[in-house]
C-alpha cells in the first residue's frame, strides 16, 4: 500500500498533537500544511517535514487526507471543499457552528468517496472507555448523573471569545461533554438549559438538565470562567448503592456497595497522546481509510452533538423568554 499523505489546515497546539501521533504510524506522512500564521506554520513544518503550501487548493491536490485544525467557524466549508475534492477529512470539533451548515457537511460526506471522522477524542481515552463499559456490562445501572466541564477563561486563543468564531461557548469545550452525554447515556428527550452572561458578552454560564427514555437523567454545568482548578472536567454516574467518579483523563473511582473499598484506577502516567484519547482517534481515522472499519465518530454522530448543542441554546432561549424578567 502506498503511504497516505496527510495535509494540515491549520497549524496551531491541537495540529501538532495530531502531527505527532501520525508521525508514529508508517502508514502515512505530514505531507503538507496551510496557515496565515508564519511563524506557526513554519515551526510545523520544521517538526514534521510538511511542504508549506499556498492555497487550499493547492493542498487538497497533494494529499489523500486533510486535518482541519482551524477555528470553529472555519470547519464546516473546508470540509465540503476537500470532501467533494475526494480527500478524506478528520475535522476537529466541532462539526460546524450551525445546524444548516452541519447538515451540509453530512451531505459532503454521503455523497463523498472519502471518509468524514469528527474530533471527539474523549470518546477514546481510558477513563471513559472504562466508565462506558461499566454502563454497558450492567454493573452500573444509570439513575443520574452529575456533569462538569469549565473552562478556565475564553482569552487563549482570543478567537475563543468571540462567538461568530467559536459558534458560541457551548461549541467550544463543553461539545466534548455534551457529545459523552449521548455517547456515554444516549440521546436525551428533554432538555432543560438555563444559561447567563456573566463575564463576558455572550452567554458564559449553563445549567442543563437531561432526561433520557429509561426515566434517568444527568444534570450538566459548565462555565466559560472557572479558572483551570483541578479536575476541570469530571463525570460521576450513580446507580443502585454504586457510583463512578471520573477525575479529568486522569483517574476513575468505583463504588458497587455501600459498605464494599472503593477501586480506582489511575491513567495519570499514560503519555497524554494515549491518555486523552488521540492515538486511537486517529489510528482509526487511517484505518477506514485504508478500508479497515468505520470512522470512529462519523458525520452522522457529530452532525447529531451538534442537534444537542442548538437543543440546549433553543431552550436556554425559551427559559429566558418565560422568565418573569424577560
Amino acid at each position: 500500500m502506498d503511504t497516505l499523505r496527510i495535509g494540515f489546515m491549520g497549524a496551531g497546539f491541537i495540529a501538532g498533537i495530531h502531527a505527532e501521533v501520525l508521525a508514529r504510524d508508517p502508514r502515512v506522512s505530514v505531507h503538507a500544511v496551510i496557515d496565515p500564521d508564519l511563524q506557526r506554520v513554519t515551526t510545523f513544518a520544521l517538526n514534521t517535514g510538511a511542504a508549506v503550501v499556498p492555497s487550499l487548493d493547492d493542498l487538497l491536490g497533494e494529499v489523500d487526507a486533510l486535518y482541519i485544525c482551524t477555528p470553529n467557524a472555519l470547519h464546516a466549508d473546508v470540509a465540503i471543499h476537500a470532501l467533494d475534492a475526494g480527500v478524506s477529512v478528520f475535522s476537529e470539533k466541532p462539526m460546524a457552528t450551525s445546524i444548516d451548515d452541519a447538515r451540509a457537511v453530512l451531505d459532503a460526506s454521503q455523497r463523498a468517496r472519502g471518509v468524514y471522522q469528527a474530533g471527539f477524542n474523549r470518546r477514546f481515552a481510558g477513563v471513559y472507555r472504562e466508565l462506558k463499559h461499566r454502563l454497558v456490562s450492567g454493573d452500573v445501572v444509570l439513575s443520574s448523573a452529575l456533569l462538569k466541564m469549565n473552562r478556565g477563561e475564553l482569552r487563549r486563543p482570543a478567537w475563543t471569545g468571540d462567538p461568530l468564531v467559536s459558534g458560541g461557548f457551548l461549541y467550544e469545550t463543553p461539545i466534548h461533554m455534551l457529545d459523552l452525554t449521548r455517547y456515554l447515556f444516549g440521546e436525551p428527550v428533554e432538555v432543560v438549559c438555563r444559561a447567563r452572561s456573566t463575564v463576558y458578552d455572550q452567554l458564559d454560564d449553563f445549567s442543563m438538565l437531561f432526561t433520557f427514555e429509561s426515566g434517568a437523567s444527568a444534570v450538566f454545568a459548565t462555565s466559560a470562567h472557572a479558572t483551570w482548578l483541578f479536575p476541570f472536567e469530571r463525570v460521576e454516574v450513580y446507580g443502585e448503592h454504586a457510583a463512578i467518579v471520573t477525575e479529568e483523563m486522569e483517574r476513575i473511582t468505583f463504588s458497587t456497595g455501600d459498605q464494599q473499598a472503593a477501586l480506582t484506577l489511575d491513567f495519570a502516567q499514560q503519555p497524554r497522546d494515549e491518555r486523552w484519547g488521540y492515538i486511537e482517534a486517529d489510528g482509526r481515522f487511517v484505518d477506514a481509510i485504508c478500508g479497515v472499519g468505520e470512522p470512529a465518530v462519523s458525520a452522522a454522530e457529530a452532525f447529531a452533538t451538534t442537534q444537542l448543542v442548538e437543543r440546549c441554546y433553543a431552550a436556554a432561549r425559551e427559559a429566558d423568554a418565560a422568565s418573569p424578567s424577560a
